[in-house]
């Protein structure tokens, strides 16, 4: 009796599971039934459209871009001494020849005039040396006179003496006295030769005295550090009281910032491909000279300036093969510093005949790039296509595409295979 009672209970369970998913089964077929008809009659889905366009398009190319300064001029100290003075505001505009800092100038004031001096000294020498030449040179020429006095007495007597005229003790005289005169003579033309010698001497030492003095007026002018350019000085790395020398570290730095350089990388395959285009070096300069690069902001913003070629480095970096590139940019008002990061961007060559989608309007999935086609039945065609380079919010479709199609731009996500959609004009473009 007991198995009975359950068997009985079990079967009572099973009729009532067996109602139920009956009820469900039914319910949800009615449900899809009337969604399917809700769907019918609502009709095709409503999608916003773009015909392609058709036309030639720079293609441009990106770099990571460093700013520096066109000139950037380390000041340091070329003597020894305590600053006294720095006369300038930290990074404000300063033009070439101004006053940066001020090193103690006493010590080398006091050397340029020791040296000053001494010049002065060697000069008085000089000036004395020559007065004694002058003095020499008299002194030769009263003995050459005397000399010539006295050659004539001994001509005159020595025919006078072979006749008994005059005795041979007056010619003996004569003779000695034109003798002695000759050796005043010698010896005056040796005091000229030492007086020459030592104007020599004197000069020598005026040279000297006026090459310490120039070396003293020059350390006294690097007691006065200035700008040797116009630009904006740094942060100084001295402040007054320090004892500077030349083997101390930079002080500050002043930079030209106005035009002012920024530096980019450029791959050696994209260095190769560019001068390939120009068959002779005047096409190729020229070809740099008209490329106009624009610089994008850390903030996203485009520089209202645009900058043009500078140089190219001379060598490609073995390590990650790309070639170092600098650009001009002027920079009025100096709102551009160096140290700053932004992308340069320029047109290297022109695209003809490109074809331009939204960038909206291509689906990406997997590296697999389709875009929807609506035809002239107004149904979706869901095709593959090859794209290109991004041209500002639209992208050029290299392969899938024919000028003047539609495509969809707005609601491709509600788009399938074969739908009949009903198209509008894309609000967008």
């Amino acid at each position: 009796m007991q198995l009975h009672g359950c068997s009985w209970s079990v079967l009572r369970a099973f009729n009532f599971a067996l109602v139920v998913l009956t009820a469900v089964l039914f319910a949800t077929t009615g449900c899809t039934n009337k969604t399917t008809g809700a769907a019918a009659a609502a009709g095709p889905v409503d999608v916003e459209v773009v015909n392609v366009q058709q036309r030639d398009v720079p293609i441009f190319s990106e770099w990571i871009g460093t700013l520096d300064g066109y000139v950037n001029a380390d000041i340091k100290a070329q003597v020894t001494g305590y600053l006294m003075e720095q006369a300038y505001q930290e990074g404000s505009f300063v033009k070439k020849g101004q006053l940066l800092f001020q090193i103690d100038p006493r010590p080398f004031q006091a050397a340029l005039d020791l040296a000053q001096g001494q010049q002065a000294q060697a000069e008085g020498q000089l000036a004395q040396a020559r007065a004694q030449l002058s003095q020499a040179e008299a002194q030769v020429a009263v003995a050459e006179a005397n000399q010539r006095r006295t050659q004539l007495d001994v001509d005159r007597y020595t025919p006078l003496a072979q006749q008994k005229a005059i005795t041979q003790q007056d010619l003996d005289n004569a003779t000695q006295n034109n003798l002695a005169a000759k050796a005043q003579v010698e010896s005056a033309q040796a005091q000229v030769a030492t007086s020459r010698a030592q104007i020599i001497a004197a000069g020598a030492a005026v040279q000297s005295a006026k090459a310490t003095a120039e070396t003293a007026q020059i350390n006294l002018g690097f007691t006065r550090l200035i700008s040797p350019i116009d630009g904006i000085p740094g942060i100084a790395q001295q402040q007054v009281g320090s004892l500077v020398s030349p083997a101390s570290p930079t002080i500050t730095t002043v930079s030209t910032v106005d035009p002012i350089k920024v530096y980019f990388t450029v791959a050696e395959q994209e260095y190769l491909d560019f001068h390939r285009r120009y068959s002779t070096p005047a096409t190729l300069d020229a070809e740099r000279k008209g490329l106009r690069l624009e610089l994008i902001l850390a903030d996203g913003t485009i520089y209202p300036q645009s900058g043009s070629f500078y140089f190219a480095d001379r060598q490609v970096d073995v390590r990650t093969g790309a070639i170092r590139v600098a650009g001009l940019l002027a920079n009025p008002g100096n709102t551009l510093r160096p140290g700053q990061y932004g992308r340069v961007r320029t047109a290297l060559r022109v695209q003809p005949g490109a074809l331009l989608v939204p960038q909206r309007a291509v689906n990406e999935l997997q590296g697999i790039y389709q875009i929807a086609v609506v035809d002239g039945d107004n149904k979706v065609n869901i095709r593959p296509v090859k794209v290109g380079d991004r041209i500002g919010s639209d992208w050029i479709i290299n392969q899938g595409l024919k000028p003047g199609e539609r495509v969809v731009a707005e609601g491709i996500q509600k788009v399938r295979q074969g739908m009949q959609v009903n198209p509008k004009l894309f609000a967008g473009k």
